[in-house]
């Protein structure tokens, strides 16, 4: 299926253009950066920075992905809305998305201004779709094998781990979402790096990107600073950039989209290089040999 542009919110992008989405956590202990962006003032000059090196999309997380202390919905409502709501302002011609699965999370970004939700879960509540659909907003469809929010793979397997991937975020997910009125180009898939997988699930699942981005969807891979990364090279989450900068390139070359990313002046610049040496962007400067 041939890929068309993608919506989301005030932008449209081509589907050559290679896309950032900046991380900004909400929380106090997040695994990367320790609960850096917790407090407005850091937050909202991290999206800033983001937005200034390259980012397209901002992307807000008010639970962390792994175990550790509840947070409930409440928490989680006072850590994201109103922070929504102020980037929307901030940041008019930005697309705000949101990380969350649940569905009263969803709703109420929505109606402060977010443009996409990041459904890293895989669809773990059914019921975020709809309030995606009855927004008409973007949704990412997660591959996330199944397992509950905030919980570590343990000894899982897979027949086919590409196969079970566009088994649910393509033809469960995106197409259920489809059906429920979310717009065909506002829907986008990611194969769930390090979700319900294992170190090498998540390679595979690298290498088969041509898989997933044969079915026309957009694909959205979140690689930055992963366990999948740190065990591959056996590196601490604080060495982790080149390694993650390493999957980015190949990840562009096999055809992903988008890009969730902590680090985002570096991968602007690689995701730039990679267009540039296939051929759907110029060089910034072109002189050498000229003079």
């Amino acid at each position: 299926m041939a890929r068309t542009a993608l919506k989301l919110g005030p932008r449209t992008f081509g589907p050559d253009e290679l896309v950032i989405m900046a991380i900004v956590n909400r929380t106090p202990d997040s695994f990367f950066d320790q609960g850096a962006t917790f407090a407005d003032e850091p937050a909202f000059a991290a999206a800033d920075r983001a937005v200034a090196e390259g980012a397209a999309i901002l992307d807000i997380g008010g639970v962390k992905a792994g175990p550790g202390e509840e947070v409930t919905v409440e928490e989680e409502l006072r850590r994201t809305v109103p922070f929504v709501a102020a980037l929307r302002e901030r940041h008019p011609d930005v697309v705000l998305s949101v990380d969350t699965w649940r569905h009263e999370v969803g709703e109420a970004v929505c109606a402060v201004g977010a443009d996409l939700l990041n459904d890293a879960w895989g669809g773990v509540d059914p019921e975020l779709a709809e309030v995606a659909a009855k927004h008409r907003v973007g949704l990412v469809c997660t591959h996330a094998g199944g397992a509950e929010p905030r919980t570590r793979p343990h000894r899982v397997e897979y027949p086919d781990v590409m196969a079970d991937i566009l088994e649910r975020t393509v033809h469960g997910e995106a197409e259920r979402a489809l059906a429920l009125g979310v717009p065909r180009e506002s829907i986008i898939i990611d194969p769930g790096h390090d979700f319900g997988k294992n170190t090498r699930h998540s390679l595979e699942a690298t290498r088969r990107l041509p898989e997933m981005t044969a079915t026309g969807w957009p694909v959205l891979v979140s690689l930055s600073n992963k366990d999948f990364v740190g065990e591959t090279l056996d590196k601490p989450v604080g060495e982790r950039l080149l390694g993650t900068l390493a999957t980015t390139a190949v990840s562009a070359w096999l055809g992903a989209q988008i890009y969730r990313v902590h680090q985002v002046a570096e991968t602007r610049q690689v995701l730039d290089m990679v267009a540039s040496i296939r051929g759907t962007r110029e060089p910034a400067v072109a002189r050498r040999g000229l003079a």
